[in-house]
């Protein structure tokens, strides 16, 4: 075996397991395997959970907020703020930003991420490129997906559909909308139209930006309804993921229930953005602020797939954030009031399992004989206490190379090229 894993705690109730993992995948789950390895790791009882994944996040965007903030708190500042801060992308810079956010994730015990890089006529596919060169860098430490996504709409913004198929073309593995920032409710069907059609044509599932505001006054911001029917009319169910999502979570039940059902009966899955969602929502409203999530519980009831994802780090949309999936998730139960045993595992299931589902990689993701030995071991020893702790990452191995380190004292970190204590 390459890497043997001493009384690992993989699931609390039961007692710790040995893990062997050989040529990238999990050989064997065992109380004892006393078979010789390369590399031994005394788990000693800690919690050992499949890698944390972040299934929504702009890395062309990152780190921007020192640049030029967005002073009032609103959605429409910030991609006022962003429109101006694009003009002046430069690829290196791009590629720097991203490398940092990174870097941040692996450390964190990130292992996947999937991308929504802006495609738009103001910084051309610079995202794109960006994020097809760093897929081939860090392939031994994180996997990404590309979401070609027109944050500036499609109808609006003519050459921006040109823009996508190049995209696609590119290396983007995933179909991205924004309906809501057409200028029409009508405009708004045609971009989601677009979209399923680019999908289809390319074979790609679909991303979209959806629903992001206070209520559903404007239909452009009650779009849910329509990308579920049309993913109903199309046969794409599995295949459609609905970011923020935030104005299902301003409706009353009687209002919500319907528009839950036909998510449930598409099989759409539901990205919440907590740290996103939570500071942008009711920046206008002096009494009586919105929370700003969807709803997260009666779409757990309803059977629905939610994740959650970090969205942006330290820009217009979000000033904070260190891509650490539980520091998120740690934010959501705190927000959505899920604190509860069973509500903290369901968050953390949020950022494994229903995220591997997001990405289409269940068939490989999880602790399981035969999976792919993509692992965190964190530093308490119940997996329920992930939350509570926010523990170091004692270890994280992605495909049964040992990639993360950390003591106390420092943190190695070991990329594809080098090796250094941080």
């Amino acid at each position: 075996m390459d890497i043997l894993i001493r009384s690992a705690l993989v699931q609390d109730g039961q007692a710790p397991l040995d893990i062997g993992i050989r040529e990238g995948v999990i050989y064997k789950l065992a109380p004892r395997i006393d078979e010789p390895a390369v590399q031994v790791l005394d788990a000693a009882g800690r919690a050992t959970i499949p890698g944390l994944i972040e299934p929504h996040i702009h890395l062309d965007k990152a780190l921007l907020e020192s640049r030029l903030a967005n002073r009032s708190g609103t959605l429409e500042e910030a991609i006022r703020v962003t429109g101006i801060l694009k003009t002046r992308q430069e690829y290196s810079d791009v590629l720097d930003r991203s490398r940092q956010v990174m870097d941040m994730a692996v450390r964190n015990g990130t292992v996947a991420m999937r991308c929504h890089p802006d495609v738009d006529t103001i910084q051309g596919l610079i995202g794109v490129e960006t994020l097809v060169h760093l897929r081939k860098e860090y392939a031994q430490l994180i996997d990404l997906q590309i979401v070609a996504f027109p944050q500036e709409g499609i109808l609006k913004s003519p050459g921006t559909l040109q823009l996508m198929t190049e995209a696609i073309e590119m290396g983007a593995d995933v179909v991205g909308g924004c309906p809501y920032n057409e200028l029409t409710w009508e405009d708004s069907k045609a971009h989601i139209d677009i979209i399923f059609g680019l999908a289809q044509k390319y074979g790609r599932d679909i991303d979209l930006h959806a629903d992001f505001a206070d209520s559903t006054a404007d239909r452009r911001f009650a779009a849910a309804a329509y990308i579920a029917r049309k993913t109903i009319h199309t046969g794409y169910h599995g295949r459609v993921t609905l970011g923020h999502l935030t104005s299902l979570g301003a409706l009353r039940a009687d209002e919500a229930g319907p528009v839950i059902d036909l998510l449930g009966k598409a099989d759409i899955n539901v990205v919440t953005l907590p740290a996103t969602d939570v500071y942008l929502s009711s920046a206008k409203e002096p009494v009586h602020p919105r929370r700003g999530l969807t709803a997260i519980r009666a779409l757990r009831e309803a059977g629905v797939n939610v994740a959650y994802s970090s969205n942006n780090i330290r820009n217009a949309f979000t000033p904070f954030g260190t891509a650490d999936p539980l520091q998120i998730g740690w934010l959501l139960a705190h927000v959505a009031q899920f604190g509860s045993p069973d509500d903290r595992n369901y968050v953390l299931e949020m950022c494994t399992h229903a995220a591997a589902r997001v990405l289409g990689i269940t068939d490989r993701y999880g602790v399981a004989t035969g999976k792919q030995a993509d692992l965190v071991i964190l530093d308490t020893h119940k997996v329920g206490d992930a939350l509570l702790d926010l523990p170091l990452r004692r270890w994280v191995i992605k495909r049964g190379r040992l990639t993360v380190e950390a003591r106390h004292t420092c943190t190695i970190y070991r990329t594809a090229q080098k090796e250094a204590a941080l």
